[in-house]
């Protein structure tokens, strides 16, 4: 196979040499190694290195590390906002209809390439660890060490190709064992001067957002701000938010692990009901006697003073954030625990390290919390990438970039041809200055999965800089009625995405431009539906 490195916009300009020259100077492998820290529903409001209120509360300054060390995408988004799909485009480089895994329980087309059966072919050695969450078993991978389902934040199982297909549990913290699992490994590989590959995919900060004991009480002293859009009333959106089951309101639990005669009155969906008995029962005796007495007098005081109203919501808000900033803590320090191993084994200089989420999620916006929209906090997902003999550090790219690119950034940035029926662009040309003038300038998006949890209609729709369309479709089921729906934003006017301007003569040429760019995309990739 032909080995290149694409890092122009109007050509082929070799990297090798330069990668080369830096793993001599460190002793190190030839080609450049790979770590790619892949988390499950982390929203880029949670990073400090993006500025947003919440992180400046609850800080993430390991994972900063990784911008401060190299590049930080402010305009990094998915193809289709849910868990299954998103991971079966970070390995193909696909859209969801093309390798078939457009919702959660199927049906991944596995005769297609990942790039990890390239890597292997090209002597890479790789791995994954954490997070499966595919009906199909890992291929490309010399060893793997993956939970069962979406695992358990307590004691959970692991399943490795020594096991002969069972599931073995094991007593820790989820967060910490999977960057035991990953460090283990690098320590039998990094001796062989191998490449290798390693895929770290950790569960948190997944729903129910169970932290760790040390940090049951984390940020019990403090407020976080509330979004400004916390209270949206949806009044220039669609019939999908009359219907959809993701609001804090009416669909996330009061205070999860409360016994259940307590939760009588309470208007929690079902399966998260029993969910929640599920994860708990993980727990030793002995950690739920920590757990009990981190959340026993904040679950008192609920119960005696049940707030009502905005007061509720805002109760329920502030539960759910904590939660799930104490879970994002972890995650926090066990990244600063691997980025600190790379450098003690003198590779971190030779290693492109991306962080990076599945999706996005919505932390309150629009009275939400979950994923699936095209609305922006569910749709943009973070996006850190450090690799220093290419990527300056401190450096900032503004530019569209999508998770479709990633599988081919990882061939490239290893020499490796990208195959033609891949639908992502390398983003090695961005790494220069983060800017690239052949770039793209619009972006597509497709959620197929309804009916199903959360209720979200099917929509797709496109983005470009400042404008997004949304087309909401499909039959409905149940009560649900048939939608055909369109919604317009003007993202530069309305960054919050309150007032869609579908209609409106005033965005008449825009919407009939963005109209075709959207008919044409959608030629041009090959979508059916």
């Amino acid at each position: 196979m032909k080995r290149k490195i694409v890092t122009s916009c109007i050509g082929m300009l070799s990297a090798v040499s330069v990668a080369h020259s830096v793993s001599a100077q460190n002793n190190g492998p030839k080609s450049p190694n790979i770590v790619c820290i892949f988390v499950d529903d982390l929203g880029f409001q949670a990073i400090s290195a993006y500025g947003h209120p919440i992180s400046k509360v609850a800080p993430t300054p390991n994972i900063d590390r990784v911008a401060k060390n190299g590049m930080l995408f402010t305009h990094s988004f998915v193809e289709n906002s849910i868990s299954t799909p998103s991971r079966a485009t970070l390995l193909t480089g696909l859209y969801s209809h093309q390798h078939k895994q457009t919702r959660l329980g199927c049906c991944l087309d596995t005769t297609k390439t990942w790039f990890t059966e390239l890597l292997q072919k090209e002597g890479y050695v790789t791995s994954v660890f954490g997070k499966w969450h595919l009906n199909v078993d890992p291929k490309g991978f010399d060893y793997y060490d993956i939970l069962f389902d979406q695992g358990e934040y307590y004691n959970p199982v692991f399943r490795r190709p020594d096991t002969k297909g069972k599931y073995i549990p094991e007593n820790g913290y989820v967060t910490t064992l999977i960057t035991n699992h990953a460090i283990e490994w690098l320590d039998e590989i990094i001796p062989t001067k191998e490449p290798f590959c390693i895929l770290v995919n950790h569960k948190a900060p997944h729903r129910n957002w169970m932290p760790d004991l040390p940090h049951l009480n984390l940020f019990n002293d403090v407020d976080f701000p509330e979004p400004p859009t916390l209270f949206d009333d949806y009044s220039t959106r669609g019939p999908q938010m009359e219907t959809q089951e993701l609001t804090i309101a009416h669909h996330l639990g009061y205070a999860f692990d409360l016994k259940v005669e307590e939760l009588k009155d309470e208007p929690t969906l079902q399966y998260i009901k029993d969910s929640w008995p599920v994860a708990m029962d993980r727990l030793t005796a002995e950690q739920r006697a920590v757990w009990d007495a981190a959340y026993k007098e904040q679950n008192r005081e609920f119960l005696d003073h049940r707030p009502v109203g905005k007061e509720l919501i805002r109760w329920k808000y502030q539960r759910y954030i904590k939660d799930y900033c104490r879970t994002v803590r972890s995650i926090d320090e066990q990244v600063g625990r691997l980025l600190d191993y790379l450098k003690e084994k003198g590779i971190l200089n030779n290693t492109i390290v991306i962080f990076t989420s599945d999706q996005g999620f919505f932390l309150g916006e629009h009275g939400l919390y979950d994923k699936r929209f095209m609305y922006e906090e569910s749709f943009r997902t973070p996006l850190l990438i450090s690799y220093p003999p290419l990527i300056k550090k401190q450096s900032q790219c503004d530019e569209l970039v999508q998770n479709i690119d990633l599988a081919p950034t990882l061939l490239n940035i290893a020499g490796i041809d990208i195959p033609e029926d891949f639908a992502g662009k390398s983003l090695l040309p961005l790494f220069k200055n983060g800017k690239c003038n052949e770039w793209r300038n619009a972006l597509y998006y497709h959620f197929y999965d309804y009916p199903a949890v959360g209720n979200v209609r099917q929509h797709y729709g496109i983005r470009t800089k400042r404008y997004k369309l949304i087309h909401w479709y499909g039959a409905g089921y149940g009560k649900d009625k048939e939608i055909d729906f369109w919604e317009l934003f003007d993202l530069k006017k309305d960054p919050t995405e309150l007032h869609n301007v579908y209609g409106d003569i005033h965005y008449k040429e825009i919407q009939n431009d963005l109209n075709e760019q959207l008919i044409q995309l959608r030629k041009k990739i090959g979508v059916s539906e």
